[in-house]
């Protein structure tokens, strides 16, 4: 346990540096661009259009509503947390590898790497939910306390993606394999979690597998709490309980693979 807090001293002891660098990350990507930050909103506008057309348009053809939400609704309250979550895992995979300059410079813990990573991605995903939140009071679809809920959805799967980071941040200098294992991992849980189908109109299969599908327990949250007039919250006691066990026990690996390889990072490198 006492990695565990020595992980989580380290994020409060820099977190002004992970703020500072993060808003420098991005102002750099879109430096030069006509744009900027605009593109925080115009890709995954971009990315929903093109699934609207697949799967609403020509998949589902005129079939009508998801769950009492027009289809388009449906989508981008599936699709926006999904293109959180995978890029969030994609770009976390990746952090300690892309940034070992910064460690070997400045001299900080290279946990906070990872921080940096996902503070970008919670102002992404803040953005994209901004939109979401709109229609949907426009439209009625939800109630002030589910709005609230959107911050467990935050905090639920910021927990989980920093723990899978620090799990695969470190496996990916030490097998160059798990870049592409993760590649195709993630596309096979895109197919799993209940994006653009609906979670209760599925097959008993479906709904069996999406029970221990930790992508699906956030999607759903999200979606429960954007355009749902029900429970705050998806899911009974058993479902949170699965996801927090599985969550804090990979948050409990990742700790210690993390600090067990930190000295020899480099090394492999």
């Amino acid at each position: 346990m006492y990695s565990v807090f020595q992980m989580l001293k380290e994020q409060w002891i820099n977190r002004k540096l992970i703020i500072s660098l993060s808003a420098y990350n991005l102002k750099s990507a879109y430096a030069g661009h006509y744009l900027g930050v605009l593109w925080n909103i115009l890709q995954p506008l971009l990315q929903v259009a093109v699934f609207y057309v697949v799967f609403g348009l020509g998949l589902r053809g005129d079939r009508g509503d998801v769950g009492g939400l027009p289809f388009i609704v449906h989508l981008i309250t599936g699709l926006f947390p999904w293109m959180f979550l995978s890029g969030m895992i994609n770009s976390l995979s990746g952090s300690i590898q892309s940034q070992i300059g910064l460690v070997t410079k400045m001299k900080f813990p290279s946990s906070i790497l990872l921080s940096i990573t996902l503070v970008g991605g919670i102002r992404n995903v803040i953005i994209t939910t901004s939109i979401v939140l709109i229609i949907s009071v426009f439209n009625s679809y939800g109630s002030l306390a589910n709005y609230l809920s959107f911050f467990y959805f935050l905090f639920a799967s910021t927990i989980f993606v920093y723990s899978l980071g620090l799990i695969l941040s470190t496996l990916t200098i030490l097998v160059r394999d798990v870049k592409n294992v993760i590649t195709n991992v993630i596309r096979m849980f895109f197919f799993m979690t209940p994006i653009f189908w609906s979670l209760e109109e599925a097959n008993a299969l479906l709904q069996n597998i999406a029970k221990f599908n930790p992508f699906a327990y956030l999607v759903m949250n999200y979606r429960t709490a954007l355009v749902r007039t029900d429970s705050p919250f998806y899911g009974g006691w058993t479902d949170h309980l699965f996801f927090w066990g599985l969550t804090l026990f990979l948050f409990y690996i990742g700790v210690h693979i993390h600090y067990r390889f930190r000295k020899k990072i480099i090394d492999y490198l």
